[in-house]
């Protein structure tokens, strides 16, 4: 199972599937020593927005008591376990760094309404959302509060973000005496777009029309960009091109109010007029604007794309992720269709995300029978051809994903036009190798066969799925990948700049590894033709894939198309590549291949997969 990206990605490579009640219940946790108090605390100080906040992440009055901070009131949560309110003082100071806006945690439903002038008395805080372990920033509170409501009816300030008011630098790298946080760093936000937010967090703050470069999801989340020509793709998202280019003009839009009125919205929409709220900060995507006003939505029209047909002499490959497929699911007839209407039936497919027959039910089942039957039945009911499967099942949850799940990568082939050699041998535990087949002929000597299974590199983690084809006489080598996660990475707006990527190590382990099989196959073969592929988990400029690459014995096929086009998933308003087709340098050579990544899922918010599938087609 892959998780959502750029931690640089993520978080998650935070996890892809997130519940949003576990999110709450960590919310809860973490809260549950605020309280409303009815009178003032003792010793309390004089202060204003601005000093609470101070030109820093962390507040330099932390712990402290506050007496009659005065503001506006900008926004009222009434839901969820963060309830509470925003307000802004009116008349700021003359620091750009300090912010004059603040949330009031005030644990049940608040009675303030916007527009309400207010004076606030309670305990400055810093909560980390995420939990201190997330490494994310902290959002300075005022908790504990005791409010007294001045008048009513009151103008509400307002900062307006746009394409001239944001920074192109991202952010500073963290420097020895913060020991890689910033968040002792004193805020330069006419420098670095990620102080810039910062400067602004709790105040209200305004974005006019602006792009949609990531899909409204269930949890009435989308992304927008500020900045419309900001690495923009040709379908309207922001690419993420190298880690040095994290979209400064991004910004994460949620509803502040009724969800039912949120736009449904795909990459490319607009969201048109006037959007505006208090500018939070969340575990899920760092600094987010909380809209208590939504723009309406123009619709760009953006439709899903289908790939060429392959020719009679071309071999088409594809690999496609497609999320945890299981006989309860209810994407199969869909499934079928991207397969055999916008992929065009190709002759292999790589698939990831087969699940066992029972799904997530943990009771020991491993085998996926029923679940290869149910898709390959419905790609025939789709006009598509009776294709045949291969794969490995994996012993009992060893392979990580969804407990229970033991998902795996299957091999689709169509035998009208391929061929499978099927050499017995390979099972769960069994490394293939490779063996001579005559003169300067490579073989495995087991198809299928996983590869190097029982390295440290596969811990909790799929195992590549080796297998030989033919193709008008000619042997193809595929390998079958699914890489680890970002599970654990730091985001892009974690305290810590830069990010750790964390769960790296892992998939530069297991690229090693494949890279070493694949020059066991050109040892043998020099003019091999071999094709890895999968949900590599990792851009085409990483670490992993510059060792998948190394020594000539690979090369990422999606670097053939132009950057504008080199992308097959959405993540926090970046698009980016997760997913690779990697050849060996007879097909590169022979300069006769094309690459197709086909956004049919990524941009969309009625997505049936998170990736996008890849098909390159070939003349081996």
């Amino acid at each position: 199972m892959s998780s959502r990206s750029v931690s640089s990605a993520s978080p998650a490579h935070l996890a892809r599937t997130r519940s949003r009640l576990a999110a709450l219940a960590v919310a809860t946790a973490s809260c549950a020593t605020y309280a409303v108090v009815v009178t003032a605390p003792a010793h309390a100080a004089t202060a204003a927005i601005h000093d609470v906040q101070g030109s820093t992440r962390v507040s330099p009055l932390v712990g402290q008591a506050v007496a009659d901070v005065p503001g506006v009131v900008t926004g009222v949560r009434t839901y969820g376990s963060s309830k509470g309110f925003w307000f802004q003082d009116p008349n700021p100071d003359a620091d750009p760094a300090t912010s004059e806006g603040v949330f009031v945690f005030t644990s049940s439903a608040p009675t303030v309404k916007a527009g309400d002038a207010v004076t606030v008395s309670g305990t400055v805080t810093e909560y980390v959302p995420g939990g201190a372990s997330s490494g994310n920033q902290s959002l300075t509170e005022i908790s504990k509060p005791t409010v007294t409501v001045v008048s009513s009816g009151n103008a509400i300030p307002v900062t307006t973000i746009s394409a001239k008011s944001v920074p192109d630098a991202y952010t500073p790298a963290g420097d020895s005496a913060a020991n890689g946080s910033v968040n002792g760093l004193t805020l330069q936000p006419r420098k670095y777009a990620l102080d810039y937010y910062e400067s602004l967090e709790g105040q209200n703050v305004r974005i006019g029309s602006s792009r949609v470069v990531t899909a409204s999801d269930p949890y009435t989340e989308l992304w927008v960009t500020v900045k419309p020509h900001e690495n923009a793709t040709k379908r309207g998202g922001t690419r993420y091109g190298s880690y040095e280019s994290q979209n400064t003009g991004r910004l994460q839009v949620q509803s502040l109010g009724a969800t039912a009125d949120f736009p449904v919205a795909d990459v490319g929409d607009v969201l048109k007029g006037t959007t505006e709220g208090p500018l939070d900060y969340n575990s899920y995507g760092g600094y987010t604007l909380v809209a208590r006003e939504l723009g309406s939505l123009k619709q760009s029209g953006l439709t899903r794309e289908t790939t060429r047909a392959q020719k009679s002499n071309e071999l088409a490959v594809a690999t496609y992720n497609v999320e945890n497929l299981d006989p309860g699911d209810a994407t199969f007839e869909e499934h079928a269709a991207a397969i055999v209407d916008n992929l065009r039936s190709p002759d292999i497919v790589s698939l990831e995300e087969i699940q066992d027959n029972n799904g997530a039910t943990n009771d020991g089942t491993v085998a996926a029978d029923r679940t290869m039957a149910k898709l390959t039945d419905a790609i025939v009911a789709a006009g598509g051809p009776r294709y045949e499967w291969r794969s490995i099942d994996p012993v009992n949850n060893a392979d990580g994903g969804e407990p229970g799940g033991n998902i795996r990568q299957v091999f689709l082939f169509n035998p009208e036009r391929v061929s499978f050699t099927d050499r017995a041998g390979g099972d769960a535990t069994t490394a293939v190798g490779v063996t001579s087949a005559g003169k300067n002929k490579a073989a495995l000597t087991a198809s299928p066969g996983r590869v190097d299974p029982a390295n440290a590199a596969w811990t909790n983690s799929r195992k590549p799925l080796a297998g030989e084809f033919t193709f008008r006489g000619k042997t193809v080598f595929v390998i079958a990948n699914h890489f680890a996660s970002k599970g654990g990475d730091q985001g892009l707006t974690s305290q810590y700049q830069p990010p750790t990527r964390s769960s790296e190590t892992q998939r530069h382990a297991q690229a090693t590894v494949v890279n070493s099989f694949v020059k066991d196959i050109l040892k043998v073969q020099k003019n091999a033709d071999v094709i890895t592929l999968g949900d590599i988990n990792d851009f085409e400029f990483s670490g992993t894939a510059k060792l998948l690459e190394d020594g000539g014995a690979l090369w990422s096929a999606i670097k053939s198309l132009p950057k504008s086009e080199r992308y097959t998933y959405d993540y926090q308003g970046n698009s980016q590549v997760l997913d690779q087709i990697l050849v060996s340098p007879s097909i590169r050579s022979k300069g006769s291949f094309r690459y197709d990544s086909v956004h049919i899922n990524s941009e969309f918010h009625d997505q049936i997969s998170d990736h996008d599938p890849q098909v390159l087609r070939l003349r081996p």
